[in-house]
């Protein structure tokens, strides 16, 4: 048995859930990994010039033991976000201390501490077996999956799962990820695939959708609500293509940040129409490598005023972080809200707390989602509310390039990659739905 008889099952109109469950297993299966004795192989470069294309491996590996609660899937395509890059490049940590603390866990966690690591927290793809007291999902079963994992045995996680102590990002804090051509989750990451998507077009929003849903609408983040102004970093990018998608869906007003005319040309596209391009005004927030500039605060605040007819933001979405953090601070209107999920200019935050304190502003950290948010944001999609941002597809065997095109902001909005799927373009199953969307399904591949 091979990968290649699962994926002739997966292509058959006249496939059971049945035929899925009779499928014997194969032996391997190939799959994007980084090496634990490679960990130091960028030692001495800076955050820039290490090569993800260098660390990643296109490998073959053994079909992981299946336990309780757990699903196996054929993946069809998958993408690339940020933290397949942070993995890649061995920081701020090597992923490796993540598994060795999960593999202390239990007997059956074991399985993760293993001297590679298979990455990925997207999937598109279809169930092929599920574990003991799995009810809600069968062989054959069309999915997506989040990336939430967690163990549920503390009461701390059942108000929240993201509170969970053993609360863990699949194929970034866990093993067997969704690069790759087969994957290992719990049943409860699993979704229903979008009928009217391809799998590539499926796999694209899991992550950054869920995130930005959590980070913005949901109560546990900002809590948006009509009228909103909302200032959004990197408006044309992985995370924030959804923010903006969520705030005009949901009656707001985004002001979209962006570093080039392209970028806004995206964003004007998603019909966002206060945009700001950073690079063409020259924003330079530090004046120096310690120390910030604030007059340049006070004219990005006036800029965002004559977008606004005078108002300050209501909510800034922040995920540059040490770059940007301060000038978010600042131009937060009194009251207001700073939610961050991410530092991928730098963690070391630095703001004035005056500008905090004083205006009564609040400071929200928000990570990934929980099921309930997960569900919602892929509901949305289903809906045709939000729409994918895929702009470029690449082969399995091409990840590293994948992953280099995002650690260097090469890229526009999500970045996906073909892991079974032979081509591009299959597993639509609504053709209908489709073409009611199908301009805004490819509006960042025209761009």
């Amino acid at each position: 048995m091979t990968v290649k008889d699962i994926l002739e099952a997966i292509q058959s109109p006249d496939s059971t859930p049945a035929d899925f469950a009779a499928l014997p297993l194969p032996e391997s299966y190939r799959a994007i990994t980084v090496h634990k004795d490679e960990t130091d192989m960028f030692a001495g470069l800076t955050t820039r010039d290490k090569d993800p294309r260098k660390s990643i491996h296109l490998d073959d590996v053994p079909v992981p033991e299946l336990g309780p609660g757990e699903a196996l899937v054929a993946v069809m395509a998958s993408s690339v976000n940020y933290n397949s890059v942070w993995t890649s490049i061995f920081e701020p940590l090597s992923t490796f201390g993540f598994l060795e603390r999960y593999g202390k866990l239990s007997e059956l966690t074991k399985r993760h501490d293993l001297p590679y690591h298979i990455i990925g927290s997207d999937l598109a793809g279809v169930v092929l077996r599920t574990g003991p007291g799995v009810n809600a999902w069968k062989p054959g079963d069309e999915v997506v999956a989040h990336c939430l994992s967690v163990e549920l045995e503390s009461s701390d996680g059942h108000n929240d799962t993201m509170l969970d102590p053993e609360q863990r990002i699949w194929g970034f804090e866990t093993n067997f990820g969704g690069l790759a051509e087969i994957a290992l989750v719990k049943s409860n990451q699993l979704m229903p695939k979008p009928g009217h998507l391809s799998w590539e077009e499926a796999a694209a929003p899991g992550l950054v959708n869920s995130t930005a849903y959590r980070q913005l609408v949901s109560r546990n983040g900002a809590g948006m609500k009509q009228g909103d102004n909302v200032l959004i970093w990197g408006a044309s990018g992985g995370l924030g293509s959804y923010a903006t998608q969520f705030a005009l869906a949901g009656g707001a007003n985004p002001i979209c940040v962006v570093s080039s005319e392209q970028k806004a040309d995206i964003c004007r596209a998603m019909g966002a129409e206060a945009i700001i391009d950073r690079t063409a005004e020259d924003y330079k927030f530090w004046a120096d490598e310690h120390n910030q500039d604030p007059r340049e605060w006070k004219r990005f605040g006036k800029r965002i005023r004559e977008l606004t007819g005078g108002e300050d933001v209501d909510i800034v979405f922040e995920h540059p972080g040490r770059e940007t953090f301060g000038a978010s601070v600042y131009v937060t209107r009194k009251g207001g809200t700073i939610v961050t999920c991410a530092s991928t200019s730098g963690y070391n935050h630095e703001y004035d707390n005056r500008y905090l304190w004083m205006s009564l502003k609040k400071i929200i950290g928000s990570h990934f989602a929980n099921y309930r948010e997960a569900w919602e944001a892929n509901r949305l999609v289903t809906k045709g509310k939000i729409h994918p941002t895929l702009s470029k597809v690449y082969s399995l065997e091409e990840t590293g390039q994948a992953a280099y095109d995002v650690h260097r902001n090469l890229h526009q909005g999500k970045v996906g990659v073909l892991c079974l799927a032979p081509e591009e373009g299959l597993g639509v199953r609504d053709e209908e739905k489709r073409a009611q969307h199908i301009d805004a399904i490819n509006r960042f591949r025209n761009i």
